[in-house]
């Protein structure tokens, strides 16, 4: 986990959008090589659904943010299906 925990953290510091939050992540990390190949690892060890909920719910903690209530269900990144819109 403190893999993850480090791979999260990583990301975040690359951040830089602050439009739709969760989908830019995961467009980052899908456009990023060495993310990428990190969170394929990550996703082979951990698996598909721990390794993205638990990047939704990094990103909610270290930016401080909270749920809107609401859901994209048309995300850009091809990582992920939908995801929980955070403000």
């Amino acid at each position: 986990m403190e893999k993850l925990e480090t791979f999260v953290a990583e990301v975040l510091n690359r951040y830089k959008d602050p439009n739709s939050i969760t989908d830019s992540i995961f467009l980052m990390i899908q456009n990023d090589r060495t993310l990428m190949k990190k969170y394929l690892e990550l996703v082979e060890q951990e698996g598909l659904n721990k390794v993205n909920q638990n990047i939704g719910k990094q990103v909610k903690k270290q930016l401080g943010l909270e749920n809107s209530g609401e859901r994209n269900f048309n995300p850009i990144s091809t990582l992920i299906q939908s995801n929980t819109i955070l403000k």
